[in-house]
């Protein structure tokens, strides 16, 4: 689990947000899943960078963004870094699939291993996962919120056709 420094938490069509920042970068995003969120004791404090991202989360909600523009801090291996960095260029209402972001990252074979990559993004929506899908167009999972319906009503939202 990351460290973070600055915590707040905002309503979203898809349940509440829980963004954390650390050194003023974007550290987490955590989509609530049967109500709850892992730092729900934690008292609210709030960050510049926080105020930005939640006003752009709520521009991307509201179909005005796009994109998002904000200092991001990912921590993982070399390999999921890569993979959470590929995610980033998938544009708006686009996907591609879990081959075609092996191939960005130089591991065209590591489908699982790209799956579970993406799976362990800790900032979702910001950087893309729910844009990856099966090479058939088919949702294999998402972890975030409550799952499956959480990346259908991503993928709604941004006009991307699924199976």
């Amino acid at each position: 689990m990351n460290e973070f420094d600055a915590i707040m938490r905002v309503n979203s069509p898809i349940g509440r947000l829980e963004i954390t920042a650390l050194n003023d970068r974007i550290v987490g995003l955590e989509i609530e899943r049967a109500g709850r969120l892992s730092h729900e004791s934690t008292p609210e404090k709030g960050s510049a960078v926080l105020k930005r991202a939640t006003q752009q989360l709520a521009e991307y909600f509201a179909g005005k963004r796009r994109a998002f523009d904000l200092p991001l801090s990912m921590s993982g291996t070399d390999f999921q870094t890569s993979v959470w960095n590929a995610l980033l260029e998938i544009p708006f209402g686009t996907v591609h699939s879990y081959g075609e972001v092996g191939m960005t990252t130089g591991r065209a074979t590591a489908g699982r291993a790209v799956g579970g990559a993406v799976g362990a993004n800790p900032i979702p929506i910001i950087v893309p996962c729910h844009r990856v899908l099966a090479s058939d167009g088919r949702i294999t999972g998402y972890s975030g919120g409550n799952g499956i319906p959480t990346k259908v009503w991503l993928l709604e939202h941004e006009g991307i056709a699924h199976r």
